[in-house]
């Protein structure tokens, strides 16, 4: 396990030893299969790729990647999720303690509403372009405030709020290319209109107009030019 600049513990910890009962985390490790299939479209499998803010694990445990990595502030997670195969990195990912041009795939799901500030997550998106290799992508998941903003402050972890405008913008300043953009795509809540079976999310991602109709996260992918 390698150690960035140690963090302060935060309140995230405590909330994530509540959020989710041992019977919603199983659930929510078998819908991640289809997603991480579906994800594979947009990734080199036959390189390495980094989960930013990997929480549970639920991607990288499930994707298919020759060399993985895991990193998180949450370094108790992190022990006791990740499988044996993924070497853990402890930091909030604005410090991501790999060589330049060492990764082909970086992905990031509801990590930047939890940053403190705009120039965190800045520098976040300059940190992970660095660690890239030319031709790499950054593939994110975000809660899109344009289609959830209703409930997204219902978490106390939330602190920061972005529409698919603002992500896209902050990674062209950062250097990126957008490949895709995908306004709505996954549910806001994983806990309410998230289908809970594997099938059923695999049903889910083939119907893009169900996107349309559910979807309050952002689907971006990002290349750094080559």
């Amino acid at each position: 396990m390698r150690h960035v600049s140690r963090p302060k513990p935060v309140v995230e910890n405590e909330i994530y030893r509540l959020r989710f009962s041992d019977k919603e985390l199983q659930q929510q490790r078998e819908f991640w299969r289809p997603i991480c299939r579906f994800l594979e479209n947009y990734m080199s499998v036959e390189g390495a790729t980094l989960d930013l803010g990997a929480g549970y694990c639920h991607f990288i445990n499930n994707v298919r990647s020759v060399k993985k990595y895991a990193l998180d502030i949450n370094e108790e997670n992190l022990r006791l999720y990740a499988q044996n195969d993924v070497e853990l990195l402890i930091g909030n990912g604005t410090d991501i303690s790999l060589p330049n041009a060492s990764l082909d795939t970086v992905f990031a799901s509801n990590v930047y509403e939890h940053f403190h500030t705009r120039e965190d997550v800045a520098g976040s998106f300059t940190e992970v372009r660095r660690t890239l290799r030319p031709g790499g992508r950054f593939v994110v998941l975000q809660p899109n405030f344009m289609y959830c903003s209703k409930h997204y402050f219902d978490f106390f972890d939330h602190r920061l709020a972005f529409t698919h405008h603002a992500i896209a913008e902050g990674l062209q300043v950062a250097g990126f290319r957008i490949v895709r953009i995908i306004p709505q795509f996954l549910p806001f809540k994983s806990k309410s209109k998230l289908p809970k079976s594997a099938w059923l999310v695999g049903l889910y991602l083939r119907v893009p107009l169900a996107w349309r109709i559910f979807g309050g996260q952002m689907f971006i992918v990002a290349e750094k030019p080559g």
